[in-house]
């Protein structure tokens, strides 16, 4: 009996300390972006980190067994690479060159509702009021965020990058509606290593193709900048990305789920403490609208799944 509940313990122990690598370190790698950026051209920063993170990845858990992936394998995870990764974390990279850390989290907070959605469109079945509410808060959240009486002052949002930050939302939500049907390896980690190399590869072609690969001064790049990236690839490449895959597996998706509503939170605190970012009274309020916005769709999608 002794052994049973000292093993209860130490999963409850290992699913705190999980949820806490997903709530801290993603909810740091905003700040964390935009650091790296300061130095090092977007594109090429965050192709370096996930083809080094994958490319580890990958080694390691071949060496260890893990069978070869199929062809198939490797078209379903580079189509989720691609959006996940090349898409929704490549619009992050580059818009965080003039859209704040903080911000940046709470517009990637609105995921849940490009999820409501796509699942609305695909499905045709009409969300319930309580998801309606939600998707209603969220858009208020945004006009509150963005403010769009203020555009021609100083000290406004960017629209440019907050509009760049939301396709990346949308292309983040269709890699992860496409990853529920796609044909995935048996070793779950062995497909987050292919997806980090297929999405890698995208952000460097792109970097070629926009004319960052061919002007880069290493020479130019500061400690803090390559200090982010190296935290970027340890924490929150593989360290972050292996957590949220263990808790999926392991706690309520209710509980896991949380991660969408206490990220933004954190970077906004984050950015405000060592960035000097901007939090005003607007910032406060767009940020209590769109948590709630994001809690409400999650509890609501929870509740209807059975979780």
């Amino acid at each position: 009996m002794r052994r049973v509940e000292s093993w209860h313990l130490s999963n409850s122990a290992k699913v705190i300390l999980a949820l806490t690598a997903v709530y801290v370190v993603w909810g740091s790698t905003y700040l964390a972006i935009r650091f790296a950026v300061e130095t090092i051209p977007p594109f090429f920063m965050a192709g370096v980190r996930f083809f080094i993170a994958g490319a580890v990845l990958y080694a390691w858990l071949r060496m260890r067994g893990a069978p070869p992936p199929t062809p198939t394998h490797w078209k379903s995870m580079s189509i989720i690479g691609i959006l996940l990764i090349g898409g929704g974390n490549g619009a992050v990279s580059w818009a965080e060159q003039t859209v704040p850390s903080g911000l940046t989290a709470l517009i990637i907070a609105l995921v849940p509702l490009w999820f409501v959605t796509i699942e609305w469109m695909q499905t045709r079945e009409r969300p319930t009021a309580k998801v309606l509410i939600g998707l209603l808060l969220g858009f208020i959240g945004m006009i509150v965020l963005i403010d769009p009486a203020r555009i021609t002052e100083g000290g406004h949002v960017d629209p440019i990058g907050t509009t760049v930050i939301a396709v990346g939302t949308l292309a983040w939500a269709a890699g992860s509606m496409y990853s529920r049907t796609a044909e995935h390896p048996t070793r779950p980690l062995l497909g987050t290593a292919m997806q980090m190399l297929a999405g890698a590869a995208l952000l460097l072609i792109v970097s070629a193709f926009s004319g960052e690969l061919f002007g880069i001064s290493f020479s130019a790049m500061s400690r803090a900048s390559l200090i982010s990236l190296g935290y970027l690839i340890v924490f929150g490449s593989l360290i972050a990305f292996t957590a949220y895959i263990w808790l999926l597996r392991a706690a309520p998706p209710a509980q896991v789920s949380t991660y969408a509503y206490v990220n933004p939170i954190i970077a906004v605190f984050l950015g405000w403490l060592l960035a000097d970012e901007l939090l005003n009274m607007r910032i406060v309020i767009a940020t209590v609208i769109i948590v709630a916005a994001v809690a409400i769709i999650t509890v609501a999608r929870n509740r209807k799944n059975g979780a």
